[in-house]
This record gives C-alpha cells, structure tokens and sequence, in this order.
C-alpha cells in the first residue's frame, strides 16, 4: 500500500469515529429522548413516540444516520406523525361522534333497564330514582318510616313524583322528620310552613303531621321504637308478592286494614287502608315491584336478611 493511500485511509477512520462521537455525546441525545419523555394526554400518541424514540436511539450508533441533517429530519417527521394523531384523537369529527355514541349507549343501557310498567319514558327522573333507589326498599329507622308515612298522606292531594320533589323541602321544614322535634313544633312553625307557597302543603296537614309525631313518641315508650312497631304488625317479615301486571297490585290489602284501625285507635290521623298500604309499598313492608322488574330480585334479597330494626 503506497504512503498516500495510507494516509487517505487513517484520515477516513478518524473521520469515522469523530461522527461516532457526535452521534454518542449528550448533546446530540437530547434531541432524541424528548421524544419519548414528551408528555401526552394520550396513551397511543406516549406509546408510539417511546417507541420511536428506542428505535432512533438504537439506530443512532448506526453508520446510515451519522449524517446529523437527515437525522434532524427524520425527528421532525417523527413529531409530525405524533402531532396529528393527538389532534385526530380529540378535536375530529369523529372523535366527537364517537363520544357522543358512548354517552348514547350508556343511556341506552340506562333505559334498557326492565321497571314496573308505571315507570315510562316521560316519567320524570326524580320519580324513576325513587322507584330505583326507595320504593319497595326495608326501611328500620324511625325517622325514614315517620317521613314515608306523612308523604304517604300527601297522596291524597298530589302524586308521588310532585311529593317526591319536594322531599328536601319538606325534611327541612320537618326538622328531618325526627319525632321528638317535629312534636314541638307550634303556632309559629306551622303558619310559616302552611304559607310556604313552594313546599304547597294546607296547614291541617302540617298539624297532621305534627299530631301524628306526639303519637309516634307514644308508642316508642311503648315497643321501644316506631320501627318495631311498624315491623310487629307483619310479624318482622316482608310481604313478598308476585305480580306480573299493574292491576295485580290492590290497592290495599288485609294487614293494611289492620294496620290502619290501629293506628286510628291510637290517634293518627290522615292513615286510612289505602295510604296504610301505600306507605307499606314505599318502607319495603310488602314488595310490590312487577317480577320481571330489575328491582324485585334485589328488594327481595333484601327482605330475606334476618330482620333488624334500629
């Protein structure tokens, strides 16, 4: 080998390894790695440029990428396929329907639910939730069963979803329907609920209600609740039906006739058979939802745990 080719090749080998050098020092790295350390919203996006940014490091010892302009332009094409993809993600047209297909089919799924046939499509969603959440439900406390009866009464004037609108007013304006309060309540509590356009309830069913609180406390001195009462006079133990059809369901039945002469015997008032049987259906003293109601099997289950009251 003559001295010239010599030199030529020991001038290409430390050309070679001046490019090895650039492409391993830090400052060339940190246009790679922001590729993979760049923060995303999304997932796909974070996915896709850490792997891009493994490959790029992986190949930056290749010979094919010494070359410090195509390797620039091989980021910049890089972050161009990464951009485009957070933005079709979020801001596309169909990104937009695709949510707005999601939010449809969990409403679908929502009113897909099989309810007792009362429940429709116009019903309004404050009486679906009660229906779902309450109606047919165990209840123990004293409070909860001394609100269920007083809004069972109202029935004779409004229906469940115009009462069950107003169930926040009329615990506030109740003192949360505690027995011991709500019996101490006098003249000036009652003109101020009677006129309370919002809450719409005539002052002798404010006194009702009020007459029927002093009773209450009369019978927990005597079982030693208004729940073990209540509960006493269908032996613990829910009334489990098994209606397929709305018109199965009576309007009152034996134990709600019972229950109702009782209770006039003691002094309430505003609790004939069919508010008696009303307030039965809404405290889970019977279950009443339709068979093929997705509640029934739940409320049943329910009803069939050894019985406690508060």
């Amino acid at each position: 080998m003559s001295r010239a080719n010599v030199r030529r090749h020991v001038l290409l080998e430390n050309k070679v390894l001046k490019e090895r050098e650039k492409t391993s020092s830090p400052k060339h790295l940190k246009r790679i790695y922001p590729i993979g350390l760049h923060k995303s919203t999304s997932s796909l996006s974070l996915s896709l440029s850490s792997s891009l940014s493994l490959s790029l490091s992986e190949n930056s010892y290749d010979s094919s990428l010494t070359d410090s302009s195509t390797l620039d332009q091989k980021i910049s094409a890089a972050l161009r396929f990464i951009a485009p993809t957070q933005r079709r993600e979020y801001n596309s047209p169909v990104a937009k329907v695709v949510q707005q297909q999601i939010s449809q089919a969990q409403d679908t799924n929502d009113e897909e639910l099989k309810r007792c046939n009362w429940i429709t499509k116009n019903s309004d969603k404050v009486y679906v939730a009660f229906h779902d959440e309450c109606w047919g439900v165990p209840a123990y406390d004293d409070n909860q069963l001394f609100e269920l009866l007083a809004l069972s009464g109202m029935l004779m004037d409004h229906n469940w979803t115009e009462i069950v609108k107003r169930r926040e007013l009329f615990r506030e304006a109740f003192f949360g329907f505690d027995p011991n309060k709500v019996a101490k309540m006098g003249e000036k509590e009652i003109a101020e609920i009677a006129s309370n356009k919002a809450i719409m309830l005539a002052e002798c069913k404010v006194r009702c209600i009020i007459d029927n609180a002093k009773c209450i406390l009369k019978i927990v001195r005597e079982c030693g609740s208004f729940s073990s009462y209540m509960w006493g006079s269908v032996n613990h133990k829910p009334v489990i039906n098994r209606f397929r059809y709305p018109r199965n369901v009576p309007l009152r039945s034996p134990k709600a006739e019972a229950m109702s002469k009782d209770l006039i015997k003691r002094g309430f008032r505003y609790v004939g058979p069919v508010i008696v049987y009303s307030f039965m259906q809404a405290a889970g003293l019977t279950i009443d939802h339709l068979v093929d109601c997705y509640r029934y099997s739940e409320c049943v289950s329910l009803a069939e745990r050894p019985w406690r009251h508060i």
